[in-house]
């Protein structure tokens, strides 16, 4: 029970950091909107690369990745992960740059709020339609947060589920309502180093514990197909040939509209800092996801020998992590504080993609549907507190969600970001590298990745074996498609609009 305590010492003193942190960005987030909700676009390479990565990560990265490797093997591990890391890159190195000048030039402060102007739509139906598709996906998203948290300190310390679950959500509500972009930017960037020390931490500790490198390796290529990157180990499900190679990897598509890491983009303090930025970021993209990968395969040694588990299912070998960190807990206190900060890390890969997601969604109903839409005449300081209350509402509603301890958090993260990956993707993609691309053109591709995203999983999944694949990348494909249809059959772009297009294509 001692150590225990220290391990719940390391978490506590961590939060209240973040919390301190909210509380000292509070002060210079001030009045001032665009500093609210874009850090007054003065992020610097290293924490607009981290704080990117970190907020797309979430805790999936230190328990979804180990648990499908432990119990799968690594094919679907892999080829996530390099779907992954290849889609960081490619949106690094394409949208970045592009999408940090053309925001600039048009003032654009949120995601929505850029379509709008890129299209100079003065009645706002694109941004309202961005605005509505970022509250369908970010309010169940938030609520898979508030899950994770909640089932860590249940499984860890034996609270009551929902206590510990409304708690992790209060304390991710206080510092990003008082200190906004700036406050999640920079917990972000800690989040992420507390996550690698996390990772590299449980890896040492797990190899010690399995008996050394040679017995994990030896365990690893006497499971059948374990290591096989085309078939699916004991545990899955069949063979892992073309079509779901193809399917795992368009997870990478997500990132081109994953609203909270395109606000990186339009953030940074300079187009120049963001080359620096690609390579940090994509490095530790490809750098975290093998070493959970490599969790995984440790903690299978780890459960053969008997020492963890033993996992029947995915949901409970995600725990894995957690059932390392009690294994260090057990051997005197400076181990037990040690844990109690790889746990932190599992806590601050979930809090750091939740309060990014609040920002946003507060942020697009604060600027794009009461300013815009709506057409209220509110000042500044009504602005910040309407989105200060709407991180509130939207987390009490997320909190109901994430009520029943049983939700599956694997499958709400996959659902939402499909979603913002079909339903914005294409749109920021043609918007930003096709001229030609109307407003129609963007509207309508908006609607039909969205719309696409729940026919495919809901209706063509279920039904056709055939097609029972990700429906991220149909919906991508399709929403790309009808962009490109509905721009060539419209009226092209006014001059103005050419005009902008080519001066942020130009740049300095």
């Amino acid at each position: 029970m001692t150590n225990l305590w220290y391990m719940l010492g390391a978490i506590v003193a961590y939060m209240a950091l973040i919390v301190g942190v909210g509380v000292f960005y509070s002060r210079r987030a001030g009045q001032d909107a665009d500093a609210f909700f874009l850090g007054g676009r003065s992020l610097g390479p290293l924490v607009t690369a981290m704080s990117a990565e970190a907020s797309d990560m979430s805790g999936w990265l230190l328990m979804g990745m180990p648990g499908l490797a432990l119990l799968c093997g690594t094919a679907e591990a892999f080829w996530t992960a390099l779907g992954l890391g290849i889609g960081t890159y490619i949106n690094w190195l394409l949208v970045a740059k592009r999408l940090r000048r053309y925001t600039a030039l048009t003032g654009a402060i949120t995601v929505p709020g850029f379509f709008s102007r890129r299209f100079k739509d003065e009645k706002h139906i694109l941004s309202t339609l961005a605005a509505v598709v970022i509250l369908i996906f970010f309010v169940p998203y938030t609520a898979s947060g508030f899950v994770t948290c909640g089932k860590l300190f249940s499984s860890l310390f034996g609270l009551e589920y929902r206590y510990a679950m409304l708690l992790s959500a209060a304390i991710i509500v206080a510092y990003t309502a008082l200190g906004g972009f700036l406050a999640a930017s920079v917990t972000d960037f800690l989040q992420s180093i507390l996550m690698t020390a996390a990772l590299l931490a449980v890896i040492g500790f797990g190899i010690y514990y399995a008996g050394g490198l040679s017995a994990v390796a030896q365990n690893a290529r006497s499971i059948p197909q374990y290591l096989s990157l085309t078939a699916v180990s004991e545990g899955g499900k069949g063979s892992f040939g073309f079509l779901p190679i193809l399917s795992t990897m368009a997870w990478g598509l997500g990132y081109f509209g994953v609203p909270h890491v395109l606000l990186r983009f339009m953030a940074v303090r300079r187009e120049s800092d963001l080359k620096l930025s690609r390579r940090i970021g994509t490095v530790w993209v490809f750098v975290s996801m093998a070493a959970a990968i490599c969790i995984g395969i440790v903690g299978r040694a780890l459960m053969d020998r008997g020492l963890v588990g033993p996992y029947a299912s995915t949901a409970e070998s995600e725990t894995i992590l957690v059932a390392i960190s009690r294994l260090m807990g057990g051997n005197g206190a400076l181990l037990a504080i040690l844990a109690g900060l790889i746990l932190a890390g599992i806590l601050a890969a979930t809090m750091s993609t939740a309060d990014s997601q609040l920002l946003t969604a507060a942020s697009s109903v604060s600027e794009d549907l009461f300013k815009d839409t709506f057409g209220w005449k509110i000042g500044t300081k009504g602005s910040l507190w309407i989105a200060r209350g709407t991180v509130v509402l939207i987390s009490l509603i997320a909190a109901v969600l994430a009520y029943n301890p049983g939700s599956s958090v694997f499958q709400i993260v996959s659902f939402a970001w499909a979603g913002f990956g079909a339903a914005f993707g294409p749109v920021m993609l043609f918007s930003l590298f096709y001229k030609r691309t109307t407003l129609q053109g963007a509207v309508a591709g908006m609607v039909t990745g969205g719309v696409t995203i729940f026919v495919w999983k809901f209706l063509i999944r279920p039904n056709v074996p055939f097609l029972n694949f990700y429906e991220l990348l149909p919906a991508f494909l399709l929403s790309a498609l009808v962009i490109l249809l509905v721009s060539q059959r419209t009226p092209a772009p006014s001059a103005e609009i050419q005009a902008e297009f080519d001066a942020a294509a130009k740049g300095n």
